[in-house]
């Protein structure tokens, strides 16, 4: 059960979805691939806006992988005359 975790109401969480937290930092961290001026869009070299892009695109996969891995609680409803 290394990879999965168990939420509040007994569910499943899967936590290979943390994997996709790897995608952003190589991204980033392999310069050699982004250390140009081509191509230019609206007036920045491609180094600063694919740096950038990045920051939204990570935004992005951080909201999935929380969404995906946050523990599920259980609240029960309280109803006019059930015990608490």
């Amino acid at each position: 059960m290394a990879q999965e975790a168990v939420a509040a109401t007994g569910q499943v969480r899967k936590k290979q979805w943390l994997w996709l937290l790897v995608l952003p930092w190589i991204g980033v961290v392999w310069v050699p691939f982004y250390n140009k001026i081509e191509p230019v869009l609206w007036g920045f070299p491609f180094f600063y806006w694919y740096q950038l892009l990045w920051v939204l695109i990570s935004a992005v996969i951080a909201a999935v992988v929380y969404v995906k891995t946050k523990p599920i609680h259980y609240v029960p409803r309280l109803t006019p005359g059930s015990q608490r």
